[in-house]
């Protein structure tokens, strides 16, 4: 049975060919030159090929086999130290795993400059993200599914729920430029507004049950996706609000209308993080809910900044 390559040689190998000598290899791991040489050669009798030529040159330089061999070795000790911090993180009380619930109304951009920093900052932590509307954040956190959830407010005050406030986003109500609704000269009134069918995100949990929240039209189309509400407002089969950020773009591009209607003005609303009372959230958590804090004001900067660019 051939002896396989320890982490130690590989790290001796690895540190020769970055360094460009022995000598420096063995400054940089502080040992003797002499082990650093003795570890090469051993590596070397093991995978019975040369690493390194040492002929006509005071300094190792790499054989083809060397650089062949050098990504697999890297490769190797990142794994390794990728162990060493999931361990030295475990030990500091950091989250293996962390599992987030979010509501489809908070800004998707926020969402992804977010991750994007928390995995540079927890890069061992293993994140699951599920993507709801609603109750569904609750529900996912109260029957432990999720560690935290970020969306708007509860409906009701729930003992077992702990919320803090991450920001402000708002929803406005759209339709299409060919909309009878986009059409209307003026303030649309209710009577008006309630004739023409509104496409309504429903909450396919039991938190929001029997809830409705901003529906005014007598036929109503429901359906679990906000991106697919989008895209049927779009299309002209009916109107519908949605979150600002979401339509912005659109608006601007002429592909919707921002509508004046009576029973309907633009919708400020609070986004918050969730966590279960008997649960506090660990560093990774916490970290995550005060980035959210930095970056969601800057959504509003933007809009305000976008207004007034436009007054």
């Amino acid at each position: 049975m051939q002896a396989n390559p320890t982490l130690d040689q590989l790290q001796v190998f690895l540190a020769v060919a970055e360094a460009g000598s022995f000598s420096a290899a063995a400054r940089r791991l502080n040992r003797a030159q002499s082990v650093v040489s003795y570890t090469i050669a051993n590596l070397e009798a093991q995978l019975e090929v040369k690493l390194f030529s040492r002929e006509g040159t005071r300094e190792p330089v790499l054989t083809t086999e060397g650089k062949v061999m050098l990504p697999d070795a890297r490769r190797m000790i990142a794994v390794l130290q990728d162990i060493r911090a999931r361990v030295d993180g475990l030990k500091q009380g950091l989250e293996a795993e962390l599992t987030i619930a979010v509501d489809v109304t908070l800004p998707l951009p926020v969402l992804v400059d977010v991750l994007k920093a928390f995995n540079d900052e927890f890069p061992t932590v293993t994140l699951r993200l599920n993507i709801g509307a609603l109750g569904i954040i609750w529900e996912q956190l109260l029957s432990r599914r999720s560690d935290i959830s970020f969306g708007g407010e509860v409906a009701a005050q729930d003992p077992d729920l702990v919320s803090v406030r991450i920001g402000d986003a708002s929803m406005s109500p759209v339709a299409a430029p060919d909309h009878p609704l986009a059409l209307y000269s003026g303030r649309v009134p209710l009577a008006v507004v309630r004739e023409h069918i509104q496409l309504v995100v429903s909450d396919i949990s039991d938190m929001t049950k029997g809830k409705d929240f901003g529906v005014f039209a007598y036929r109503t189309w429901r359906m679990t996706d906000v991106s697919t509400k989008r895209e049927l407002i779009l299309s002209g089969l009916g109107w519908g609000g949605l979150p600002e950020w979401m339509v912005d773009a659109d608006i601007a591009a002429g592909r919707l209308v921002a509508l004046d209607l009576e029973p309907y003005p633009p919708r400020p609303y609070t986004l918050h993080a969730f966590h279960r009372a008997d649960t506090p959230p660990g560093p990774a958590a916490s970290w995550m809910i005060e980035r959210f804090k930095v970056e969601l004001p800057k959504v509003c900067a933007a809009k305000l900044e976008q207004l007034n660019a436009r007054g």
